[in-house]
């Protein structure tokens, strides 16, 4: 032990301490939609009142009770601003972070274990926003998000196609000849396997790209590093040692805002899912109406709906508020079991 290795058990509780007081932060203004009055004397005496019985700590317990009231005023300021709350799967700092960040700067995300949270939440109203991937150029559809699409009544509000860039994360001042390890998800380690073998890294999967970078943060693992985004490195203090390490650049996810009720103004983008039918030449015939119509279709995929059943996702260019587009619409209408308008929204590329 020595003062370099002090501080820099410090510089991991501070970092600690900072990502914590955020999370608290994000919880009370979360505290606002189960509560009337963001004023809480009771709740605030209760925590004061817990700190009191704290005796067994080095810090006087009237530092404590300076510290936790210029939190409870802090967080009373920002309940008061009503941001949005836009939940997402994953840790902060994940793509789908990255990317609702990027679709609406001031709300506020929130994270989520499972996609059925983010669903769930939205439908009950503890957020206005759920943000979730939909497919990746590389890796494809994400069937668990379009098996929830075919159940859910929310909307599509919004769509992002978010260009992943991913970067190598190590912690600050590590020395990268000793560097062993990389840790990502499963998906983002395949695609940067090129760079892993040319740089000969021992891979190892974890759940969450942002949540690999929090780990090794914490952890202080200083011959591992992470594959996440530069939010992640920013977030959990960590050094970028290289950017932009995927095998192939045409990287992009695409991402749906979801919410309770439609977009209002004029989108130009549209999205439904629809049955037909178990006959031959049905979907053919549904996707001739929008060819004859001169409508551009820019998503098409058939997702298992039950055995022996399909639903059919279809993306196309326009409004609904277009002529051609009701008619269209009206016309294929026949030719399904089940026709379910998600929404007309804006799509925006980053």
């Amino acid at each position: 032990m020595n003062l370099k290795k002090v501080r820099e058990q410090i510089d991991i509780i501070d970092s600690k301490i900072l990502k914590l007081l955020n999370d608290r932060m994000i919880l009370g203004i979360l505290s606002k939609r189960f509560k009337t009055e963001i004023e809480d004397i009771e709740r605030e005496k209760e925590i004061l009142d817990r700190i009191n019985s704290y005796t067994e700590s080095l810090v006087n317990t009237e530092v404590y009770k300076r510290i936790f009231l210029e939190i409870f005023s802090e967080s009373k300021r920002l309940q008061k601003k009503n941001f949005k709350i836009t939940a997402f799967q994953g840790e902060h700092g994940a793509y789908s972070d990255v990317a609702a960040r990027k679709w609406l700067h001031e709300s506020v995300t929130i994270p989520c274990v499972e996609f059925r949270e983010v669903f769930e939440g939205v439908e009950k109203g503890y957020y206005d926003y759920g943000i979730v991937p939909v497919e990746n150029t590389l890796g494809g559809v994400i069937g668990e998000v379009n098996d929830l699409l075919i159940k859910t009544k929310l909307k599509v509000v919004g769509a992002v196609n978010l260009k992943v860039e991913h970067c190598l994360l190590a912690i600050p001042g590590a020395d990268h000849r000793e560097l062993r390890e990389v840790i990502s998800h499963p998906q983002a380690l395949t695609q940067c396997k090129s760079f892993i073998e040319r740089n000969k890294l021992n891979p190892v999967s974890y759940y969450d790209t942002a949540g690999a970078a929090r780990m090794i943060r914490e952890k202080n693992l200083k011959q591992s590093t992470a594959i996440a985004s530069k939010l992640a490195a920013e977030l959990y203090d960590l050094e970028i040692i290289k950017e932009n390490i995927a095998d192939l650049g045409n990287n992009y996810t695409r991402f749906l805002i979801l919410a309770r009720e439609e977009t209002k103004g004029k989108g130009d983008k549209c999205s439904i899912i629809f049955s037909t039918e178990h006959k031959a030449g049905t979907l053919f015939k549904v996707l001739e109406i929008f060819a004859k119509a001169g409508i551009n279709l820019t998503r098409i995929e058939s997702i298992p709906e039950s055995p022996g059943s399909y639903a059919f996702f279809l993306d196309f260019i326009g409004s609904l508020e277009d002529e051609t587009v009701k008619k269209c619409l009206d016309d294929i209408k026949p030719l399904t079991t089940k026709l379910k308008i998600m929404g007309n929204y804006p799509e925006i590329t980053v």
